[in-house]
């Protein structure tokens, strides 16, 4: 496949200009080869610290490149100190790394120059650098480059020694034996579509932290475990032993298909813990890549492309009222995350009363939406837009499947199943309201309606989140009674006839259920749709056909979620790492116990509105609302060939 790439490919090829290279592994020696040839013999008086004798010598097109500051290969620019290959610095001289550090060098080196960094500020030279000025300039390089070595090393030891307070999705996979679902569950995140064959034992090169060079330096690793976008690696060499196995994402800047440093000049050097177990490494690496795979050329491009975002900040929509879920308000995009954006509703001067979303949530639409179908709207106190803003075009937006309502279709008074938008860990009785246009529906919980319809709210006849009667029966699935309804057990039949009103027709609702990867179990980053800027460590702990229900790990059940398979509010683990969203952790204990009064807030501080809610009288509700409760829809629509659904609802009875 296209995706990966088998090392033999590429061996053969090179093959025919180095008859003892391995492909792109060109320039892999062993330690046990001459070294004479590092450094020219001009430069072999000069004061140069000595390259340590355990490292192998790396080669790459027949060049020999010393480390880390001989001037066969490698070369530190003056300037900013930084290290890299000599063919890539600026001018003949090949004295910086860039036309900048030249420029300020020569405009003013005795401040700027890395040698002058070494000095006090305020104060004389000290004898460390007195020193360094009389060294050629070789030795100068190479002894700043330790002296930051140093200090840097006493750094890390320094935030070693401080707890690191946050969540390690590594640590809590490992300790738990926790299985995380596959990227490829979702098509709307990064890589989604094109994730390929990246799996267990595909190999790539990384940083070599296990070395006390102070450069950066490489080798080649192996995934020994896949959760989302984070891998458990293992540097080749280490066979069974999995001490220095490090967690990181696979789609972070530092991790690169083998053959990478070969053809970037980047040095290759193998874990200072297994140095001594080979005489050869090049051997060893023929042997134990050949066939294997590695990443796509271009992943990181693809990586790159995949986080292209088409929403920019500015742009007006229109998106629920937060405060009134039967209406849109007009919003502009205040930032983009990762493809979520924090809409700021235009009339908020102080930019303070905001709603997250995803870019293809079914809540957002383009200028102009509700009249086009009927939908109630919120006229803005603005009467012209504000300068910098300007409507997002249309085709920004996630489309609906068409339908045809021209035939047998919903009717107002009709009785379906609905997951309430106010309490997303149940499913309600609900009565369809009024029919809009382009196959909406608004909706009402039974039993806990506004007399002036202000809880409506609007779903899509092919959203995933309403169902026949029936279909929580058949699923053994609670459903939720209206409130007040006496006659428990409650049974569609009798309450049918009791409200003189018909279900609605089975054949209407989205049947369909895509090939969605998903498994009780699996760990994801979910969005806790009850407040939704926050994405929360979560779980799948039921799955019924494409519906998921997500735990919120650390907290009680009754804070579930039912969310669709393809839901935009949905993450592979790892995504608030790749995209620089916050996760929320799971629950501490203290969180937990605390549940158990009355007084429990909701996670994450959560105001005590949505705890409430069941008991609420709706003109209670509605006061709580306007106080900022922020809540949401599902994911609506799916386009994908259906698996079936034999058993998916019960037979209405007449």
């Amino acid at each position: 496949m296209e995706n990966t790439k088998e090392l033999t490919e590429r061996s053969s090829q090179v093959e025919r200009k180095h008859r003892d290279s391995f492909g792109m592994f060109d320039g892999y020696d062993s330690c046990s080869e001459d070294t004479s040839s590092s450094s020219s013999s001009d430069e072999s008086e000069e004061e140069v610290a000595p390259l340590p004798s355990s490292l192998p010598i790396i080669k790459n097109n027949g060049q020999v490149y010393t480390y880390p500051d001989g001037k066969s290969g490698m070369a530190t620019c003056e300037m900013c100190g930084m290290v890299g290959v000599r063919d890539a610095f600026y001018s003949k001289t090949k004295r910086f790394c860039s036309v900048s550090c030249s420029r300020s060098y020569s405009s003013n080196s005795k401040k700027a120059s890395i040698l002058a960094r070494l000095q006090v500020a305020g104060k004389p030279p000290t004898k460390k650098a007195k020193v360094l000025q009389k060294q050629p300039l070789v030795a100068k390089l190479a002894a700043y480059a330790q002296y930051q070595a140093t200090l840097q090393n006493q750094a890390k030891t320094k935030a070693a020694a401080v707890p690191v307070e946050g969540f390690s999705w590594g640590n809590y996979i490992n300790s738990n034996s926790f299985t995380a679902a596959p990227v490829t569950c979702f098509k709307h995140a990064p890589m989604g579509t094109c994730w390929g064959d990246i799996a267990e034992g595909v190999r790539v090169e990384v940083p070599n932290t296990d070395c006390s060079l102070p450069t950066k330096v490489f080798w080649i690793a192996g995934i020994v475990k896949l959760a989302g976008y984070n891998a458990l690696l293992r540097y080749e060499g280490f066979e069974n032993d999995s001490s220095l196995d490090f967690w990181c994402n696979i789609c972070g800047s530092d991790i690169h298909p083998v053959g990478w440093c070969a053809t970037s000049g980047k040095p290759l050097v193998p874990p200072r813990s297994i140095q001594h177990k080979y005489t050869n490494w090049k051997a060893f690496l023929v042997k134990r890549l050949t066939g294997a795979k590695t990443l796509p050329p271009d992943f990181s491009q693809k990586v790159s492309e995949s986080m292209q975002y088409p929403f920019k900040t500015s742009m007006r929509v229109e998106v629920v009222d937060k405060t009134h879920l039967c209406r849109t308000r007009v919003a502009v995009v205040d930032s983009v995350v990762g493809g979520r954006l924090r809409l700021v509703y235009e009339e908020s001067e102080d930019k303070t009363d905001d709603f997250w979303c995803h870019m293809y949530s079914p809540l957002i639409h383009h200028i102009g939406w509700s009249r086009s179908i009927g939908h109630r709207f919120k006229r803005s106190d603005i009467t012209k837009k504000q300068d910098g803003h300007f409507d997002a075009p249309p085709h920004l937006f996630t489309k609906v499947k068409e339908v045809d309502a021209a035939g047998e279709w919903f009717k107002e008074g009709m009785k379906l199943e609905a997951i309430d938008p106010l309490n997303l860990s149940a499913i309600c009785v609900a009565t369809i309201r009024k029919v809009l246009a382009d196959g909406y529906l608004m909706i009402g919980i039974d039993g806990s309606e506004a007399a002036d319809g202000s809880d409506w709210f609007c779903y899509h006849a092919t959203s995933p989140s309403i169902f026949p009667v029936g279909f929580c029966e058949i699923n053994m699935i609670e459903l939720t009674p209206p409130r007040g309804y006496a006659k428990l057990p409650f049974k569609w039949f009798d309450y049918l006839r009791e409200t003189d009103s018909i279900a609605a027709p089975v054949k209407l609702f989205n049947k369909e259920v895509p090939n969605h990867g998903f498994h009780v179990g699996m760990k994801l980053e979910a969005v806790d749709l009850m407040e939704p800027r926050l994405v929360c460590v979560a779980t799948v702990t039921r799955i019924i056909h494409r519906l998921l229900r997500i735990h919120f790990d650390g907290w009680e059940d009754e804070y579930d979620q039912w969310v669709d398979c393809e839901s935009p509010d949905l993450y592979p683990v790892g995504w608030c790492q790749l995209t620089g969203y916050q996760l929320q952790p799971p629950a501490p204990q203290s969180s937990r116990d605390s549940q158990s009064s009355s007084s429990k807030q909701k996670k994450k501080a959560k105001s005590q509105q949505y705890k409430g809610h069941k008991k609420m009288t709706s003109l209670q509700l509605k006061e709580e609302l306007l106080d900022g409760e922020e809540y949401s829809f599902l994911q609506g629509t799916s386009d994908q060939e259906s698996n079936g659904s034999a058993s998916y609802y019960i037979k209405q009875e007449p």
